[in-house]
Formats: structure tokens, C-alpha cells, sequence
């Protein structure tokens, strides 16, 4: 069975992570996904490390399930291409910096013209107003500019911390994806498309929220300074290595303590509630330090799962690709590609069980699909070698 967006078609001017990421989660749930890429380069990331037959993993694993077209959009008549290939299309997606696409000629109004009930989707990093709107952004800037970094460094007082994952990047892609689909939504609802657009700054704002803004919710309570995090994150030390642990209900601190065998932690007046360990974390967390110190991983993991506390153990890049865990769930999937070789790879991480989502196609070679998608679009042979002999395309 085809996946759930089977028949949707998706022009993918993206390039980095954010958007390309996005429109590959579209792509692995069916969609057919066109990548419209400039001649000569490509993608940025194209150009990255690690690389096999001419590709670097970072655009292989977030570019999969595409197609790519090699267009000069400031010749007009790539303009006119992009026309094209939009008039049969769903959804137009970008994200270059606020103004630039208007420039080009492959603005929202342009696109609407070509397909009136498309889906148009424009990524910033701070949005289309505002003093930084037209800033270039990286996926450092937005977590220093969204709280993210003081967030990660423990309290308002401390030394900020980058993630070390590109999160902003990647949370963009994830919202930008469910909002593509809500949109798809709505239009099968209506009959009309319309324009989503989306900032990093706001997806993460968004995101913390919830559980890192509490001091900021109500509006009349003044706000004081985030106090200091616990002086360890909750990743300790055993015999053998690094584990987590992490209890939250009195059930869980009654196991933890059993499985320690610290029964005078129960009677321990600072821990008697939720509230109070979390008032006096720092003490909480150093005792249970102390404790998962004496014994293995393994040890640990035994004794606190046979009572239900939650646990895993710290496993490294490589030790996770051979994990039992990872295996029976099927989180990674192998294919070949026909120049880069095996590939191993993150699966589709949403199973639709009547129209699963699949990998049909690994990343495309820079405008590898350029005579097909402009025959798709009724170029005459002809007309594509035309296009071609004057730099249109490539």
C-alpha cells in the first residue's frame, strides 16, 4: 500500500535542514516530493563530509524519497519552469530569507497564480517583521535568541549551553511538516489553499513552553530570575559506565530506594514529597549518585526494572545501532543507493498501519530528474534541450 500522501505533490525550494527535513517526512509518508535546486551546487549541504559517490550524509539523511531539478530561477524562463511544475502541484515550500523569493519571481502570489488552491509554505528564522527579520540565521543563533541556550545552561546566573544536536533545525522540520498536512487538511475541507508561514524563533518558543516557561505564564505574577538546575543532569555514574534514572511518583522514589537499599531515604523528611525532592534535588541527586556508584549497569538495570523504576542505560552512537531495543522496534532501516552504496539509515518514525510510510528512493543526485520532471510538465524534447543549451537548467 502506497503511504498516506500518495498523490500529493510537493516543489521543495529548501535548502540546509529545516525545510529539507520537513519535505522528506512528506516524501517517506508518500508524497512526491520535487527538489528544485540551483545549477552548478545545489544544496549547500551537498558540499558537506563524510561523503560516498559524490554524496554527504548530511544531505543522504535529509533528502530521501526526492526527485531533483537543477533551475536557474533568476533566468526567467527557470521561472517559468518553476511555473510549471507548481501548476501540478500541492504544496510550495521554501525558505529563504524574508523578501528574497518575491525578488526571484517565485513569491506567493506568483505560485498562486500558476496553482490558485496550493499550499504555500514559507520558513524564516524570525519571521517576516521585527528588527531581526531579515538577519541570517544558523541554528545557533535561534537557540541563543530563543532562550534555548539559558534553558540548556541551568539557571538565568549561569554560563548559556548550546544543544548539541541541531534541535532549532530540526523541531522547524517537525512542525513544519504537521502544518503542511493540517493545511491539506483544511483545503480538502474548504477547496481553498493558503499560505503557512512558520519562523524557527516561534517553533521553539512553542516548544518550551510548556515546561521550561512556568515563572512566565501568569502575566500579573512578577517573574524572578530561573534558579540554578540541579548540579548534576540525571546521568550518573555506575561501575561500568553512565545510566539514567529518573523517578517522579511516590511509587517510583519508594522503588528507587528498595532497589538501593536505603530504606532511611523513606523516613528522610527533605524527600517525603514530589515537591519537597524537587526543592532539595541537589541532595536527592548526590545520594542517588552515591548509591548507583556500587554496582554495574547491568546490576542497576536488573534491580530497578524488577520494580519499575524508570531506567536505560547510556548508550553511545555505535552502541545504539546495536541495541536489541532498536532492533525489535525496527527503528533503522538498510538500503542500497545506487551511488552511494548500503546506506543505514532512521526510518519513517510514524507507522501508519493501512498506508505505511517507506523509503522508495535514496537522496537524488543534483538535477539527476531535470528531463523528467520537465517532461512531466509537457516540455517537448526539444524544448528541454533548448533549456538546457541556454543554462536554464542542468
Amino acid at each position: 500500500m502506497p503511504g498516506p500522501l500518495d498523490g500529493f505533490r510537493v516543489i521543495d525550494l529548501t535548502t540546509m535542514v529545516s525545510g529539507p527535513f520537513a519535505t522528506m517526512m512528506l516524501g517517506d509518508q508518500g508524497a512526491d516530493v520535487i527538489k528544485v535546486e540551483a545549477p552548478g551546487g545545489g544544496d549547500h549541504v551537498r558540499t558537506g563530509g563524510n561523503r560516498a559517490g559524490g554524496l554527504a550524509t548530511q544531505f543522504i539523511n535529509t533528502n530521501r524519497n526526492k526527485r531533483s531539478i537543477a533551475v536557474d530561477l533568476k533566468h526567467p524562463r527557470g521561472r517559468e519552469v518553476v511555473g510549471r511544475l507548481a501548476a501540478g502541484a500541492d504544496v510550495f515550500i521554501q525558505n529563504f530569507r524574508p523578501g528574497v523569493v518575491d525578488r526571484l519571481g517565485v513569491g506567493e502570489p506568483e505560485i498562486r497564480a500558476a496553482s490558485p488552491q496550493i499550499v504555500y509554505v514559507s520558513i524564516s528564522g524570525f519571521g517576516e517583521a521585527g528588527p531581526y527579520a531579515t538577519k541570517r540565521v544558523y541554528d545557533p543563533i535561534i537557540q541563543a535568541a530563543s532562550g534555548l541556550a539559558s534553558v540548556q545552561g541551568g539557571s538565568d546566573d549561569a554560563r548559556p549551553r548550546l544543544i548539541r544536536t541541531i534541535l532549532p533545525d530540526k523541531l522547524t522540520a517537525v512542525t513544519a511538516a504537521q502544518a503542511v498536512t493540517a493545511a491539506l487538511l483544511a483545503r480538502a475541507r474548504t477547496g481553498e489553499g493558503q499560505h503557512v508561514r512558520l519562523s524557527m524563533l516561534d517553533a521553539v518558543v512553542a516548544f518550551l513552553w510548556a515546561s521550561d516557561m512556568g515563572g512566565l505564564t501568569f502575566v500579573d505574577q512578577p517573574a524572578d530570575g530561573q534558579r540554578a538546575a540541579s548540579f548534576i543532569d540525571l546521568i550518573y555514574e555506575t561501575q561500568d559506565g553512565f545510566m539514567s534514572v529518573a523517578v517522579m511518583s511516590d511509587r517510583e522514589w519508594r522503588g528507587l530506594a528498595r532497589a538501593a537499599e536505603r530504606p532511611e531515604w523513606l523516613e528522610d523528611e527533605r524527600f517525603k514529597t514530589p515537591a519537597l525532592r524537587d526543592e532539595n534535588i541537589d541532595e536527592r541527586l548526590a545520594l542517588t549518585q552515591e548509591a548507583i556508584r556500587t554496582r554495574t549497569t547491568a546490576e542497576w538495570m536488573e534491580r530497578l526494572e524488577a520494580e519499575d523504576v524508570p531506567c536505560a542505560p547510556v548508550l553511545t552512537r555505535s552502541q545504539l545501532v546495536e541495541h536489541p531495543q532498536v532492533a525489535a522496534g525496527g527503528t533503522l532501516v538498510e538500503y542500497d543507493h545506487p551511488a552511494a552504496g548500503r546506506l543505514r539509515q532512521a526510518g519513517p518514525a510514524a507507522c501508519f498501519e493501512a498506508t505505511p510510510a517507506t523509503v522508495r528512493r535514496g537522496a537524488p543526485l543534483l538535477g539527476e530528474h531535470t528531463d523528467e520532471l520537465l517532461g512531466e510538465a509537457g516540455f517537448s524534447a526539444e524544448g528541454i534541450a533548448t533549456l538546457r543549451g541556454d543554462g536554464v537548467v542542468a
